[in-house]
């Protein structure tokens, strides 16, 4: 399965095994959509990459020496997408809660590694597809919960809160959680019409009631501003609403 629209998938493998790094990178480069940058004996190690680099997906061993591969999974703000390969099948409920592509047990046959690769591809190409949007020509984006794709108007969202790994969307008639970092939404919506008023809130500017003091109201919604972040609320986002109409 390939997509010439779309580039490789940058992949990085972390594990402490010297035989398993060198099988998984052995299976990886059987696949034409996949490319290995770097292997990494600990998560350590693997942290300093995912920060230097830009890595599509990791495929994680769970037992590492100083740092294990889910307390790496959780200290990621924004993980890529992730595979499990781990000889233990009793974290499979924490690989479902961080919300892992796939959970592969050792020893890895062939068309397993296969069918969990063309897994974390089309999650890629959802993803790309959602960062490609152009809100003008399309009020859609879709929004990932577990491994569905739900599609939403941008349009309708009054503000996005954070919940660490996961964000609630606000509209005025109900709440969603979905299972994307606050980072990776952000990402996909116009810097035009939404904003970060604060580290937990980003809002749709449109949908601005009222600002007074530190404070802003949507939808009779009390919101923190960020001190950071009033200034630029004021002198960007308003005036050119303001000088829109």
């Amino acid at each position: 399965m390939t997509n010439n629209n779309l580039p490789k998938m940058k992949c990085l493998i972390i594990d402490d095994e010297p035989l398993a790094r060198f099988h998984l990178k052995e299976m990886a480069g059987q696949i034409d959509f996949l490319e290995v940058v770097d292997t990494c004996a600990t998560a350590l190690e693997a942290k300093a990459k995912v920060q230097e680099q830009h890595i599509d997906l990791i495929f994680l061993d769970i037992n590492m020496p100083y740092l294990t591969g889910l307390e790496f999974l959780e200290q990621l703000e924004n993980p890529p997408l992730c595979i499990l390969a781990t000889a233990y099948s009793e974290y499979a409920l924490d690989g479902y809660r961080l919300q892992v592509v796939d959970y592969l047990l050792k020893p890895i046959a062939f068309n397993r590694f296969y069918q969990a690769v063309n897994k974390a591809q089309q999650q890629f190409i959802l993803t790309e597809k959602i960062k490609r949007n152009t809100l003008l020509d399309d009020p859609f984006l879709y929004v990932r919960q577990s491994d569905t794709f739900i599609k939403v108007s941008w349009v309708d969202i009054l503000f996005i809160e954070s919940m660490q790994n996961y964000t609630k969307l606000h509209f005025k008639d109900k709440s969603i959680v979905i299972h994307q970092t606050m980072k990776a939404i952000e990402e996909s919506l116009s810097t035009e019409h939404f904003f970060r008023i604060h580290k937990s809130f980003l809002i749709n500017i449109t949908h601005i009631d009222m600002i007074s003091g530190g404070r802003l109201y949507i939808n009779k919604i009390e919101l923190p501003i960020s001190r950071t972040r009033k200034e630029e609320l004021l002198n960007q986002v308003v005036y050119k609403k303001l000088i829109s109409k």
